[in-house]
């Protein structure tokens, strides 16, 4: 064969190779490979298998912020939440639990792969980061608007005891970081954390995990008869008693007293001196009853029954209270496990606070709820369009996830 004719022959040959190879590599892309896996250690996850990357590639976190989930039908609503309780001065293993659970990147900013960020309270005393913690929370809040996300902050019985004037949680290495009492009490009441409290942070919410309820803390509507009328979460710092008598309208009630109660406590002129050494100052001599009851034992700030009562109790009240509020579930913190993140009665109770702070040493975690709602191609029998809901609530730790929920069922409706 002439010399031409081979060496064109061999041309072609490794042109043919280098095509197969390409085509090879597009193809494994478009897999979404999902090892290393960790499967719920009781088995009660039905087989579920959730990666332990939390990270994004950039198609899924566009997909993300545009309300659809990849690899399914066009059409399908899906919205990310992650909450996280009580942290307790420490901003270090703050940031490890926000960058663990995909909240935050490497450097601390907002990543844009979650809808919502809820912290649900408790973020002072006991370590010497307050200041850094909540300026924190306001950088990721502006960060979190510009990616179309959102960062829900609540108020925990130990901001609420601060601003009392109980300060027994309080390290004097804490208050150094302010330069002296005085100025530390003056930050608290109408300083810079002062105002975020009184402008970025509520006693309880209400997060819809559909946009066709409104926005996050609209009130529950009992006349709503929609499938979806109960597709939201409430999140507290204590827990919602089934006695507490202002539930309703949720959260607006339990809200509007708060920042009642909050405006007089921060108001007080003079403010009273910090206990101790000096004497318990109680709330404002003009704080209503509602208030009163808003602070005490059976209040959403130290309620700690749906932790500390038995499994069958529970699971016989928490339905009332659930109906009251229109939710399917309640996240808390307040009441800590240090090793796990605890569900009862099929996770309708969630208790989120594993002792996060060195203070406490307990486990670093949070907890992720992932919501879809798809469109199926065939109308129902009338006509009316259909959709599969699935929830999967999953508990995240740094090695490994154990999934707490999941729900899924077929409904009618147009959303």
């Amino acid at each position: 064969m002439p010399r031409f004719w081979t060496r064109l022959l061999a041309a072609l040959t490794a042109l043919f190779v280098l095509i197969l190879v390409a085509r090879s590599y597009n193809v494994s892309a478009q897999f979404q490979f999902s090892w290393p896996l960790a499967v719920h250690p009781d088995g009660q996850n039905e087989g579920l298998q959730i990666p332990l990357n939390t990270g994004k590639s950039a198609d899924m976190t566009n997909a993300h912020k545009q309300g659809q989930a990849t690899s399914i039908a066009p059409g399908t609503f899906s919205r990310k939440i992650v909450a996280v309780g009580d942290l307790h001065g420490d901003l270090g293993n703050a940031h490890k639990v926000l960058e663990m659970a995909g909240v935050v990147t490497e450097e601390g900013k907002w990543s844009g792969n979650v809808d919502f960020f809820v912290q649900t309270g408790d973020i002072i005393d006991r370590g010497d980061d307050t200041i850094k913690l909540y300026d924190w929370m306001e950088e990721l809040r502006a960060q979190a608007l510009e990616k179309s996300g959102n960062v829900i902050s609540h108020l925990g019985n130990h901001e609420w005891m601060n601003v009392i004037g109980d300060w027994r949680y309080v390290p004097q290495t804490e208050i150094k970081t302010f330069g002296n009492p005085g100025a530390r009490q003056q930050e608290l009441m109408t300083g810079r954390i002062g105002k975020r409290w009184a402008q970025n942070y509520s006693t309880t919410s209400r997060l819809p995990l559909h946009p066709s309820l409104g926005e996050p803390n609209t009130d529950y509507d009992p006349s709503d008869k929609s499938p979806l009328s109960h597709a939201a979460v409430s999140f507290v710092h204590g827990g919602l008693s089934p006695t507490y008598p202002d539930l309703t309208p949720f959260p607006s009630k339990i809200n509007d007293l708060g920042h009642s109660l909050l405006h007089k406590l921060q108001h007080r002129n003079p403010p009273p001196a910090p206990h101790p050494p000096n004497p318990y100052p109680g709330l404002t001599h003009d704080a209503t009853p509602a208030e009163h009851r808003l602070y005490e034992t059976n209040g959403p700030l130290w309620y700690r029954g749906w932790a500390l009562e038995s499994e069958q109790k529970v699971c016989a009240a928490v339905d009332a209270v659930l109906q009251k509020t229109g939710t399917r579930r309640m996240i808390m913190g307040h009441t800590p496990d240090f090793e796990k993140i605890v569900s009862r009665c099929g996770g309708k109770i969630v208790i989120i606070d594993t002792g996060i702070s060195h203070a406490y040493g307990g486990v670093l975690a949070a907890l992720s709820i992932e919501y879809t709602l798809k469109p199926l191609s065939e109308p129902s029998s009338s006509g009316a369009k259909r959709w599969t809901e699935r929830e999967v609530v999953t508990a995240v730790y740094m090695d490994h996830r154990d999934v707490l929920a999941v729900n899924q069922r077929e409904i009618e409706g147009s959303f």
